[in-house]
């Protein structure tokens, strides 16, 4: 299936590492022009030189998606290098655990400021470039933790924020040709999952709970993603993937 993502113009935040240069990669060998945006600048380059490596196009810039200077500057690299913005996924995210009578004031804001504000600011920067070729993707990457998570006020609360602005700006866009949903990833298995001290009784229940019984890969969510920002999703918006082999609230 030709998804006509050649010669787009994708910015994909949080995408050193993880998911986020998953999603990267996948762009880059549909023939998209990729721009890695992280707030580490050495791991963000390392991933685009990978990317040009495999004869992607790529770049790399260090931004704070928290900081509008900083966003700025990453829309200004990006049209001075490639001239355009296509399709921007809000992947950027932070976890900071714990029950909701010990978390602290700054493990909240953090979360909840590189979700929202985040991608508030990187949505906001892109929108003119967008609105004025009449053409545009947004893809904001929720989980299935927006239904609510015991030891994740903070991301479940983020998460479930960010469906609702992607909702507000699916309604607000469409009359430019800007489509604006969701992915909602469930347990993927990631190398700083495979980390965690519990990790074999963390899969075991994980696939316990899960219709279709395995953790989730980075590609699974790279693939759904591909999908909406491609030409075969033009009349979809508003909407939210859950990519989760059918586990929900449980």
């Amino acid at each position: 299936m030709n998804l006509g993502l050649t010669d787009k113009v994708v910015i994909v935040t949080g995408s050193a590492r993880g998911i986020g240069a998953v999603i990267a990669a996948e762009f880059a060998a549909e023939g998209a022009r990729v721009v890695i945006c992280d707030i580490n600048a050495e791991a963000a380059e390392a991933t685009a030189q990978t990317l040009r490596d495999k004869g992607g196009q790529a770049i790399a810039v260090e931004t704070d998606i928290v900081r509008a200077d900083s966003v700025a500057h990453l829309v200004d690299r990006t049209m001075e290098t490639f001239g355009q913005i296509d399709v921007l996924v809000n992947n950027a995210g932070v976890v900071k655990d714990s029950l909701l009578i010990k978390m602290t004031e700054e493990a909240w804001d953090a979360v909840v400021d590189v979700t929202l504000k985040g991608t508030f600011l990187c949505t906001k920067a892109v929108m003119p470039i967008m609105a004025e070729r009449r053409s545009g993707r947004i893809v904001n990457i929720a989980s299935r933790a927006h239904h609510g998570n015991p030891g994740q006020a903070n991301y479940s609360a983020a998460k479930a924020g960010l469906i609702g602005f992607t909702g507000s700006q699916a309604r607000e866009q469409g009359r430019f040709n800007i489509t604006v949903n969701c992915v909602a990833p469930g347990f993927i298995e990631t190398p700083l999952v495979r980390a965690l001290p519990h990790y074999e009784k963390i899969k075991a229940k994980t696939i316990e709970n899960t219709p279709i019984p395995r953790l989730g890969r980075e590609e699974d969510i790279a693939d759904a993603v591909l999908f909406l920002a491609s030409d075969r999703a033009s009349w979809i918006t508003g909407e939210v993937v859950h990519v989760t082999g059918g586990r929900y609230s449980n």
